[in-house]
């Protein structure tokens, strides 16, 4: 893990409903998708369906990007991702049905099949709050 961002970054984590996720398709060509999450002490958690493309990138390769939607103040870091299928942490789901207004991140889409939850634990921060 990474040290942690200024408390400026960290209460926009905390906050933001937006970011965005890069993972690499098989032909190494990105793929950017935009998500909802929840931030704890260096790790993002993203909830999904496992048929989604990012899913599938990601358990080939897991190498990953994130990235905060504010162009004025940037916010980008990298990471790797580990999906997992089930043991669900009880605090995550509930993270995310306090920031989302009750949203439950583990109700499953018709076309989508199972949900997942991928965790990603940031390696580097390239930007925290300041455009270089």
């Amino acid at each position: 893990m990474t040290d942690e961002p200024s408390r400026h970054v960290l209460k926009r984590l905390k906050h933001e409903a937006n970011a965005w996720l890069c993972t690499l398709r098989p032909d190494g060509s990105p793929h950017l998708t935009p998500i909802w999450f929840v931030y704890r002490p260096g790790t993002w958690w993203i909830g999904s369906s496992v048929r989604n493309r990012k899913i599938r990138n990601i358990e080939a390769d897991p190498r990953v990007s994130l990235a905060l939607e504010d162009g004025e103040s940037p916010v980008v870091a990298e990471g790797t991702a580990v999906v997992h299928h089930d043991n669900f942490p009880p605090d995550i789901v509930a993270a995310f049905a306090e920031k989302y207004d009750g949203w439950d991140v583990l109700a499953e889409y018709p076309t989508g099949g199972a949900r997942v939850l991928v965790e990603v634990t940031t390696t580097r921060w390239l930007l925290q709050g300041i455009a270089q």
